[in-house]
């Protein structure tokens, strides 16, 4: 299983910033997604999981009503679309994926995803 993130790089205060994170040697719409980040010095913290499906969400109370995450099983891809970028965002974003038998809900923790892509670098500025 691979799973590529990309779209990190370096923005302004307030400004926007879109993820991807591309996945492959799984059956990916039977893969519940995530993101989290870390910030130097700090733990892993869950940002945002979307179920297998797509109809179900779920975002840590620091990022809900900015940041969106989606996917498209065609594409077996799974995006974070990052609006109003403050400081307090700047970290390794990571995506993970958790294949499931059953149709679960998003996944909050952590531990619960057996595969991790390799993180992409995001910096706020302000």
């Amino acid at each position: 299983v691979q799973l590529q993130a990309s779209g990190g790089g370096s923005v302004q205060v307030g400004e926007t910033l879109g993820l991807s994170c591309a996945a492959s040697g799984l059956t990916f719409s039977r893969a519940a997604m995530g993101w989290f980040r870390q910030a130097p010095g700090k733990e892993r913290e869950f940002v945002a999981a979307i179920s297998r499906s797509g109809r179900a969400t779920s975002y840590a109370d620091s990022v809900k009503g900015r940041f969106t995450i989606s996917r498209d099983n065609d594409k077996k891809t799974v995006y974070l679309q990052m609006n109003g970028l403050t400081p307090e965002d700047t970290a390794n974003y990571y995506c993970a994926a958790e294949p499931t038998i059953l149709s679960v809900g998003p996944i909050t923790t952590p531990t619960e995803y057996r595969y991790w892509g390799q993180g992409t670098q995001v910096t706020v500025s302000s």
